[in-house]
């Protein structure tokens, strides 16, 4: 290859119509390049004008991965130019096609690593291969068994990976040449993907038990020896490895589940900024999860630590939950528990109708939570029966159906916002645009793990901790929290995307000082704004 076409078809160093006379001389493009020489600005302008005429949607991020996949420095100024538009189509909701459709229309790899249960001896060459010799201080992984809202896409869902870390650069500034996508292949379960003949992965059933965790632990031992700053973020893995995972590591390398982490600690800081608006404590709650899965679980353990913390007896604090699953309300002698919902169980004791309280609407009614979040993937679960009945009990409704992608969403803003004459305060977990009511426009809060995530993982990188625990999280949840304004009229509980890079800075050197206060940061870090300044890349030529 010569050196023209190796920097040309070098995403990271490639700047296509911006290099200057003397570098085309200097780089051997000259006559590789038609005549004139543009500003970024000015690239960004006619690439934006060109996104401006595909089909919104799947059309729109192809589109848009063809700029990632030939110049990082404009796809990210682009991206930086209209976040709010392109956040939901280079990840969610429009992700959640892409993934689906990930084999049929794969053209490249985008420097994503791909790893074989049916070869683990390989995992670090494969790794080592993929990051090409490149200074790799974030992974995120998944092995695509639990994607968000459509559940088993094998090797499909490193797209997710991918997306990830557009958002995470995208936010936080961490450097696109400094992260690796990880595909843990152990195979589907997903007859479609099995009878696909596009389908790019193993074409087996998923691996489970001792073999799968061999995979990753290789890949685990295998990131510590050749990227050893490199934060681990798992993504989507499966209900009974994603806890497992998590808690076999979280002390011992920078790790961080944003199935688990991250839905906590944005539902944590969206029932902060909620009962900033409503003037009301935290301990005085009855929270409903509905959907009992990894985010379920996350989010009542982020809300259970919280109520911890601020004082209340452990035992007394697990006797504010109720978990809904498919089989009702979970109770303590319910067949096939997790570990992790054996922990917020009831006693059949408590209800002399324990029998009857098999769906959402008997256990709304007889418990009156105060907030209820969503994970179950029901699309209208909150109905307008259930939300009347817990609106009927306390002044300020707090509901956040969250599930994705949209079309799996337990309740719509709009519809809350009647049922509850303006009283609910809400968050969702694809964006909306705002709603007006009785003459009152209502921002609608996006309980979306991107607007913490990045921030936690860059603050996390900056300040080089050693692991990532619950009094960093907690950190960043107030942090997300503060941002809100709860004296503004139909004022929303979490901060708007518009403001996720400004925001993201600020919640980014919280998570960077908690780290320095616990004594967890590397050798030498002890300015968490300096750190983090430092590490942020900016896409300029």
């Amino acid at each position: 290859m010569t050196n023209a076409s190796s920097i040309l078809n070098n995403a990271f160093l490639n700047k296509g119509t911006a290099f200057t006379k003397a570098e085309r001389k200097q780089l051997g493009l000259t006559g590789a390049l038609p005549a004139r020489v543009q500003t970024l600005a000015e690239q960004e302008k006619q690439t934006y004008a060109q996104f401006k005429t595909k089909h919104p949607g799947l059309e729109q991020r192809q589109f848009l991965m063809d700029i990632f996949n030939t110049n990082r420095t404009l796809f990210f100024y682009l991206m930086g130019q209209h976040i709010v538009e392109m956040m939901p189509i280079v990840y969610d909701p429009v992700i959640a096609d892409s993934i689906e459709q990930y084999s049929d229309i794969f053209v490249q790899p985008q420097g994503a690593a791909f790893l074989s249960v049916d070869d683990i001896a390989s995992t670090k060459e494969r790794l080592a291969n993929a990051a090409d010799g490149r200074d790799i201080r974030l992974i995120v992984v998944t092995d695509g068994e639990a994607i968000l809202g459509i559940g088993d896409w094998g090797v499909n869902g490193v797209d997710i990976s991918v997306g990830k870390l557009m958002v995470y650069t995208a936010a936080a500034g961490i450097d696109p040449s400094q992260v690796l996508a990880v595909s843990l292949d152990a195979g589907t379960n997903n007859e479609e993907l099995l009878n696909d003949p596009n389908y790019l992965g193993l074409r087996h059933p998923r691996v489970k038990g001792k073999k799968y965790h061999q995979l990753v632990d290789a890949f685990m031992d295998a990131t510590e020896e050749l990227f050893p700053k490199a934060l681990v973020h798992f993504e989507d893995l499966g209900r009974d490895n994603a806890l497992d995972i998590l808690q076999q590591y979280q002390t011992k390398r920078p790790v961080f589940n944003d199935d688990i982490q991250g839905t906590g600690i944005i539902c944590l800081a969206g029932v902060l900024g909620a009962l900033k608006i409503s003037k009301e404590k935290l301990a005085d709650q009855k929270f409903l999860t509905f959907g009992a899965g990894n985010a379920g679980m996350g989010i009542a353990n982020m809300l259970y630590d919280e109520l911890v913390r601020q004082g209340m007896d452990p035992d007394e604090a697990r006797r504010h939950f109720y978990l809904v699953d498919v089989q009702g309300l979970l109770f303590n002698d319910t067949p096939d528990l997790t570990p992790a919902q054996k922990e917020f169980t009831r006693d059949r004791s408590e209800f002399a109708n324990a029998d009857e309280l098999t769906n959402l609407a008997a256990v709304v009614k007889a418990v009156h939570p105060t907030v209820m979040i969503g994970t179950s993937k029901q699309p209208g679960a909150f109905t307008e029966e259930i939300v009347k009945e817990m609106a009927a009990h306390t002044k300020r409704p707090i509901i956040f159906p969250i599930s994705n992608p949209t079309k799996l969403l337990e309740a719509r803003p709009a519809d809350l916002l009647k049922w509850t004459d303006g009283r609910v305060l809400t968050a969702t977990g694809v964006p909306f645009d705002d709603i007006t009511y009785n003459n009152t426009t209502y921002t609608i809060g996006q309980a979306n793990n991107a607007l913490v995530y990045p921030a936690v993982g860059m603050g996390a990188i900056a300040a080089g901790a050693s692991q990532v625990n619950e009094k960093m999280l907690a950190a960043a949840a107030y942090a997300l929290s503060d941002i809100i304004d709860p004296n503004a009229a139909g004022a929303a509980v979490l901060p708007p995307v518009a403001r996720l890079e400004e925001f993201t800075a600020k919640v980014a050197s919280v998570v960077a000082q908690s780290a320095i206060d616990q004594g967890l940061a590397a050798k030498g870090v002890t300015d968490a704004k300096k750190a983090v300044l430092v590490h942020k890349w900016t896409p300029a030529y």
